[in-house]
This record gives structure tokens, C-alpha cells and sequence, in this order.
């Protein structure tokens, strides 16, 4: 009797063991990123695009603003050459092609050349200005879309608790597998809003600092310019 009793108790326990085993080497289902992010919901459309804005206004102020830096290394100096020698229609002729803002903004100097000092300061002034704000053109949506796509995130993620807790008291019964299961769907949006706006934040950022380098270079040039036309004899 003893035994019997021994061996089924073997018995039991071996079972046991293998079903542990069974479960533990079935294969379980794989996390993909793709099918995380078609489980947000409806919230994961404004967000894609807000991706999408923040991806193409980045592009293209980049490209912008690096075509505005280009061929300004030397400007200042084929210009001081030029007025040196007098020939102010060479100057001129080389801004017009230059055809970036610091040149359209030594043109409006050059323009004025003759009057005060004071009035080609403040023509200068002005269209470097007006230069500034063209470069500036659209980066502030980076900002709002740096502030916005976390908001909308969270949004997504309380509507979907919403949801669950609403279920749950139709059902009168909580049930642990649906609550985490409907949770860890909807905090998608919350995790897609964050790296969205940590992106936008930084691409925003990044267009400002290549601002702030092409203003230093124009209030430095625009200095040098005034300086070469109150050398004596000018």
C-alpha cells in the first residue's frame, strides 16, 4: 500500500515536472513594433502625423537654412576688395549672385552708400530682419509638435483605461488578463507621443542653433561692413 502510494506520487510529480517543462519551452508569441503600434487605436493617426510634419519641416528648413550658408565663407572679403578699389558695381554684381541673406543684406548697404552712416545701419538692420524671420519660418511647429504629441499620447492612454473600466463594470467581474492586456495596448500612445516629441524637441533645437550661427555671422559681417566704410577715405 505504501508503495502504490509512493508511485503515484512519483507519478504526479514527474507529471507536473513535464507540463513545467512544456510550458516552459513552447514557443511564446513574439512582440512585434509594427503590430504594438496598430493596437494604439485611433489616437496613433493625429500622432503619425505629427511625425509626419515634424519629419518634413525639419527637412526642409534644413535644407533652407544650409543653402543660406553657402558660399559666404570669403563674402566679406571679395567685397572689401571690391570697395577698396571703387568698384561698387562689382560688389553689387557679386551679391546679386551670391543670393544668400547676408548678401541681400550687404546690397541693401551698398544701396545706401552716401548717405549716413546711421540710415545704412538701419537698412542694414532691417533687412537682416526680415532675413531672420524668412530662416525662422515654420521651426516654432516644431516646438508645438514637441509639446502636443506627449499631451495626445496620454490622451490616447486614458481613453483606453476609460474603455477597459467600462467593460469590466458590464462584466461586474475584473479579470486580470483582460485589464493588463487592454492596458499595455493603450500606453503605446503614451510611449509614441513621448519619442515623437523628445524628436521634435530636439530637431527644434537643432534648427535654432544653425539660426543663431547664420545671425552671428551676419551682425559680424554687417560690423565689418560699417567698419570698411568709415575707414578714412571711404
Amino acid at each position: 500500500m505504501i508503495t502504490l502510494l509512493i508511485q503515484d506520487t512519483t507519478q504526479a510529480l514527474q507529471d507536473t515536472a513535464n507540463a513545467v517543462n512544456q510550458a516552459v519551452t513552447q514557443p511564446q508569441p513574439e512582440l512585434h513594433f509594427i503590430d504594438l503600434l496598430f493596437k494604439g487605436g485611433w489616437v496613433m493617426i493625429p500622432l503619425a502625423f505629427l511625425a509626419f510634419l515634424a519629419l518634413i519641416i525639419f527637412v526642409e528648413r534644413y535644407l533652407t537654412i544650409k543653402k543660406a550658408t553657402k558660399d559666404e565663407a570669403n563674402l566679406i572679403v571679395q567685397i572689401r576688395s571690391y570697395i577698396q578699389s571703387g568698384n561698387l558695381e562689382g560688389a553689387m554684381s557679386l551679391l546679386r549672385n551670391n543670393n544668400s541673406p547676408l548678401s541681400r543684406m550687404l546690397q541693401k548697404g551698398l544701396k545706401r552708400i552716401g548717405r549716413p552712416i546711421k540710415d545704412i545701419e538701419g537698412a542694414i538692420e532691417n533687412v537682416g530682419k526680415l532675413e531672420v524671420s524668412k530662416l525662422e519660418k515654420n521651426i516654432s511647429i516644431l516646438g508645438i509638435v514637441a509639446g502636443i504629441a506627449p499631451m495626445l499620447g496620454f490622451v490616447g492612454t486614458i481613453v483606453g483605461v476609460i474603455t477597459i473600466f467600462h467593460q469590466v463594470s458590464i462584466k461586474g467581474a475584473i479579470e486580470i488578463g483582460t485589464i493588463s492586456g487592454g492596458l499595455y495596448t493603450k500606453m503605446i500612445t503614451s510611449a509614441t507621443g513621448l519619442i515623437i516629441g523628445i524628436i521634435a524637441y530636439v530637431l527644434y533645437h537643432i534648427l535654432n542653433i544653425m539660426v543663431e550661427k547664420i545671425i552671428l555671422k551676419m551682425e559680424t559681417d554687417a560690423i565689418d561692413f560699417i567698419d570698411l566704410l568709415e575707414e578714412p577715405g571711404k
